[in-house]
């Protein structure tokens, strides 16, 4: 079945992030390494670099929330039409969908409706488990199975009535060491998102922090992990701040800011569970527009944060506000700086979720995601 194989597994990827794009190419490449791989679709760097022609700019498709998503609802819609077309008359032996969970549920309804018998696989499941559970069914005509990157999500999808779902691991799991200990002093680091409207609701809020804490004993400075992309756009906003702030982009730069910092402010995301495997001290925090502050309400969220949600309890600090507050903000990063014995309690849990993380929850191990994707190859 390895590379004898003469007939190409065919496969349509999609990414439309760039934790995505991550999770996209790690599939991609452990594919490449066991069957002849031919695979077209949509991605951004690190599927690039194994050789994927976008269809277009992946990053049209990074908004969250309804005040990012409504101004570009036409063309998002047009493009859900256009990767809905392309996998239909690929007819590939099987279609990969990652993340954008409003974008490919639309694209995988079309294909299911024009075309059934392309198995369309989601691949990051929607956070059903804290946004209204019910649509846990709703998936399954769409979608063959779902891989998850968090160990609790197949016992979850389960009970709910979901898609045959599991867990595949997080390549942040392999990606990021965890620190024995953290530094007496260093920088803080800022990440306020990658999205367009994260970025205009959170760079503020990061400055008000910067500014707040410049004097602080621990802090040597502060610095902005931020996508290639955007580095021209935040290094101009940063300018005007009145502490500096190095805005920094790349894996390597932004491990020696993850080894080197004393802890992070971050907003609610895969970067929080990033920092975690990272060994890094956190608050965590978003600012949500109108229809996610409603969402929050009507579903009671628990927890915002994926280190919280992981472990079912209050690990890190979630400061979430619908107007910028930030005093409160500044508040919680003081306690966690000023507090040996809360980054003790924090670092004692990203270790269980490192456990969680490389191994899955009791009953539902980690897979390779890789297999997972070969039960569709014709010539197994």
């Amino acid at each position: 079945m390895t590379g004898q194989a003469e007939k190409p597994l065919r496969l349509f990827i999609l990414a439309g992030e760039p934790s995505g794009d991550r999770i996209a190419a790690d599939l991609v490449s452990r594919l490449q390494a066991r069957v002849p791989l031919q695979f077209a679709g949509v991605g951004g760097d690190a599927l690039a670099a194994l050789g994927l022609k976008s269809f277009f700019d992946m990053n049209e498709l990074s908004v969250m929330g309804w005040a990012d998503v409504l101004p570009r609802l036409p063309k998002l819609l047009w493009r859900a039409r256009q990767v809905a077309r392309a996998i239909i008359a690929a007819k590939p032996d099987v279609a990969v969908l990652v993340d954008s969970q409003v974008f490919n549920a639309i694209v995988a309804k079309q294909v299911h409706k024009r075309a059934s018998e392309i198995p369309v696989v989601l691949c990051v499941a929607p956070a059903v488990w804290a946004w209204k559970p019910e649509r846990a069914k709703a998936l399954s005509p769409k979608f063959r199975e779902i891989l998850a990157v968090l160990p609790f999500e197949p016992a979850f999808m389960r009970g709910a009535g979901g898609p045959e779902t599991s867990y595949i691991g997080h390549p942040a799991t392999d990606a990021f060491t965890q620190r024995a200990e953290v530094p007496d002093t260093g920088p803080l680091m800022l990440l306020p998102g990658s999205r367009e409207g994260e970025l205009r609701r959170h760079l503020p809020l990061m400055r008000d922090v910067a500014t707040a804490l410049v004097g602080h004993p621990r802090v040597t400075g502060f610095v902005l992990p931020t996508p290639r992309r955007l580095k021209g756009r935040v290094e101009r906003e940063t300018s005007t701040w009145p502490v500096p702030v190095e805005v920094i982009t790349g894996d390597e730069r932004r491990g020696e800011a993850l080894a080197a910092s004393i802890g992070a402010v971050a907003v609610t995301g895969t970067v929080t569970l990033e920092l975690a495997l990272a060994g890094v001290p956190m608050v965590t925090t978003y600012v949500a527009d109108k229809g996610q502050a409603k969402r929050w309400v009507r579903y009671k969220v628990k927890y915002a944060s994926l280190p919280n949600a992981i472990l079912d309890r209050d690990l890190v600090s979630e400061v979430l506000q619908l107007e910028p507050d930030p005093a409160a903000l500044v508040a919680e990063v003081k306690s966690l700086l000023d507090a040996p014995d809360v980054v003790a309690a924090q670092l004692a849990g990203f270790s269980r979720i490192r456990d969680l993380m490389e191994n899955g929850a009791e009953g539902e191990p980690r897979v390779d995601p890789a297999e997972r994707i070969l039960r569709y190859y014709p010539n197994k």
